[in-house]
């Protein structure tokens, strides 16, 4: 699955690429290649054309992209990226992963406890403005400090004229600097989503793979004073879809990727940190494994972070394998190495430039013998989490803004506390072997004498060092977190509860090595990127899309398949497959056929397309971005790549590169014919099927087809 993965990743800077190939970037909404679009598809996309498509694309907290499909709210995006609203709406009695939701009426709807969303509005380049206030200083820190001050000056003096959430995106690895402005949403519902089995068909193995037959959607409504949002900027839903060849779009937030890294960043992610992460990772779904064995309801908790865990596994796994591959390697030095040449054949670019490799080398070397620290002195909890930002949060606030940690700025506040006040159950057994798995982990990779974990585990067990946190504290209320936010410093310093006496223990330590990062390594890869982003510039011009930032990103290609294991994969899958998969696995596992899909065989026209594959270019945190035709209208859903497209974080082959979409005509398939929901195609603007009556969703006798749970009253 394309959603953003949760574990860190270093992040990326600049190189360049001399010429783009195909339907290669994901490219800002100011700087389309509007002389390939023309060329290649005879495409013009006008400013109303791009506006309304900008308007329409939402980007969702939760890691994914979405788009709004109603004049009155109805949002679509991906199961996967719902699924953390669903598990968090679920109980033991009601699974809305398992056995899906959906809200026949309005006051059904399921108010999520902890997801926003933002549209896009305005953007403005700020680069200027950064660099007056950074370019006379030449000391790396000082610059560092500087930069980060004018950038929170500019988004909290853009949050207070406009009343938008603000955000300073760094693009072309400083090169440029923009300021993006959204309308925020906290107010969404849960509307309707299939079962897991529907949505994820296959599971894990067939994650990252085509062909596909995943019905991966799901809809909210979003609200705004207790009221659906309404606007005229939506997407028409086109219930025929794509067809083969065809010219779509792609309007999405693409999460991080690294083509422009050094070959020196990539050496160190390939060989130093991507190992230790899915070590990391490997120890963590085994804890989670091992939890779920103990009961259903036990695995009804675990299910969506060992989904999320195993999707970053498969994907970062991936991603080093293509960095391991000689050939894509050798790409990527090659890029360095003629840009490098043009560099350093100009005397000016030479002296201005010529050391940012160097320095970024030596940073990411510097770096390397405290990673481990930076991924194995974290607590695997939630309640730990809170506990540390209520200590920081407290700290930060009395500082000038440009001075706080990272995501206390002022223009970041307001989501920080939306997400620290969530309602969100917390099971307390969870917490317990999640925490406690993490400190055999951090023992093992730092030692009985880790000063940090001497101080959480005072001189007992990993087991009993959770147990007496998790059973002590009370901050699974959201109420105590929020009396000690409302009570400054002074209520944290005088609180008892064991996580917040932690938190303040280990509060030094962190501080510290995030400062030693800040000095050694931020400010020196913030200084050198942004020298590479100049004369990247120089070099090459505008003339290439900057690596993602999980903000709005277009992409254009077309419905196209590509050879596959000395065959042909076509460019869009049917009903029919879906049926003979499950026929191939004898409807076993992770290939056994919802049961409202297996009833109901009879009512589908089984040659209507599925899912299906594009040339263009995605990465993790499109998923749920809507794929459109030339005329703006909904023709799809992405959701995944193919496995191919994991080398995408670094190299783009329109070759074998696919992302993978749910169909449009699927969909409206499935809806008409197997779910029963009648005033949801109404507002997609659906027409019911001329061949289905009023009861071709029900089995004999009026009953549903195997009913999705609906909200209890």
């Amino acid at each position: 699955m394309r959603s953003l993965l949760h574990l860190s990743r270093l992040a990326a800077f600049a190189v360049a690429f001399p010429m783009l190939f195909a339907d290669e970037g994901m490219w800002t909404f100011d700087n389309l290649p509007a002389k390939q679009l023309k060329e290649k598809y005879d495409f013009v996309a006008s400013k109303d054309w791009l506006r309304h498509l900008q308007l329409s694309s939402v980007r969702l907290s939760d890691g994914g992209s979405g788009s709004f499909v109603s004049a009155e709210g109805l949002l679509l995006t991906n199961h996967h990226v719902a699924r953390g609203q669903l598990q968090k709406s679920s109980s033991a009695q009601h699974d809305y992963i398992k056995d899906g939701f959906y809200a026949e009426t309005r006051e059904q709807e399921i108010k999520c406890p902890d997801i926003e969303a933002e549209v896009l509005v305005s953007i403005e380049n700020v680069t200027g403005r950064i660099a007056h206030q950074t370019e006379s200083i030449t000391d790396e820190k000082q610059q560092f400090k500087a930069r980060k001050s004018a950038i929170a000056e500019i988004e909290r003096d853009s949050q207070q004229k406009t009343g938008l959430q603000s955000q300073v995106v760094t693009l072309y690895s400083g090169g440029e600097y923009w300021l993006y402005r959204y309308k925020r949403y906290t107010d969404l519902r849960i509307v309707f989503a299939p079962e897991q089995q529907a949505a994820f068909y296959g599971g894990d193995p067939d994650n990252f793979t085509y062909p596909r037959y995943d019905m991966d959607l799901a809809l909210f409504r979003v609200y705004e004073n207790g009221k659906p949002v309404h606007s005229e900027n939506y997407l028409k839903w086109n219930p025929n879809g794509a067809g083969d060849g065809e010219l779509v779009f792609v309007s999405g937030n693409p999460g991080t990727t690294r083509r422009l890294a050094t070959v020196s960043q990539l050496h160190f992610e390939r060989d130093v940190a991507d190992p230790l992460i899915l070590d990391l990772i490997k120890d963590r779904i085994d804890t989670l494994e091992q939890y779920s064995n103990r009961g259903s309801e036990q695995a009804r908790q675990a299910a969506s972070e060992v989904f999320n865990l195993q999707n970053s596994q498969k994907a970062i796994k991936g991603e080093r394998d293509a960095l391991l591959n000689p050939q894509t390697f050798a790409k990527k030095e090659k890029e360095e190495q003629d840009f490098r040449a043009l560099v350093m054949a100009n005397s000016d670019w030479k002296q201005r430039f010529g050391g940012a490799w160097e320095a970024i080398e030596e940073a990411t070397r510097k770096y390397e013998p405290r990673i481990k620290q930076t991924l194995f002195r974290g607590l695997d909890s939630t309640l730990a989490e809170q506990a540390e930002t209520i200590v920081d949060y407290v700290a930060e606030i009395k500082k000038p803004d440009g001075e706080r940690l990272p995501g206390y700025q002022e223009a970041q506040l307001n989501s920080l506390r939306f997400q620290l006040f969530s309602p969100a159950p917390i099971y307390p057994e969870f917490e317990k072997a999640k925490l406690a798995a993490s400190l055999r982990t951090g023992l093992q990779e730092l030692g009985n004498n880790d000063p940090f974990l001497k101080i959480v585990l005072n001189g007992k067990s990993p087991d009993d060092a959770a147990a007496a946190l998790v059973d002590g504290t009370k901050l699974a209320d959201p109420e105590v977190r929020k009396k000690l936010i409302e009570g400054g410093e002074a209520a944290v310093t005088l609180s008892t509860d064991p996580m917040i006496v932690l938190a303040r223990k280990l509060d030094p330590m962190r501080r510290e090595l995030i400062k030693w990062r800040e000095d050694n390594v931020t400010s020196v890869l913030q200084h050198a990127g942004e020298q590479l982003g100049k004369a990247r510039f120089l070099a090459y011009g505008k003339s290439t899309y900057p690596d993602a930032t999980f903000t709005l990103r277009l992409s254009y290609g077309q419905v196209k398949g590509y050879p596959m294991n000395g065959t042909l994969a076509p460019s869009k899958t049917t009903f029919y497959g879906l049926y003979d998969r499950a026929a191939s696995f004898n409807d076993r596992g992770p290939f056994v056929l919802p049961a409202r899909y297996e009833q109901g065989r009879n009512k589908l026209t089984l040659s209507t397309p599925f899912d299906f594959v594009t040339t263009n270019d995605i990465v993790g945190g499109n998923s749920g971005s809507p794929v459109v035709n030339r005329q703006g209208e909904l023709v799809g859903l992405i959701f995944d790549g193919n496995i191919e497209s994991l080398a995408g974080d670094y190299v783009y082959d329109e070759t074998v590169n696919r992302s993978v979409a749910v169909h449009t005509a699927a969909m409206t398939e499935v809806l008409r014919k197997l779910y029963n929901v009648g005033p949801l195609l109404n507002e997609l603007g659906i027409r019911e099927d001329s061949s289905t009556n009023s009861s071709s969703s029900r089995l004999e006798g009026g009953s549903r087809l195997y009913p999705l749970r609906t909200k209890p009253k």
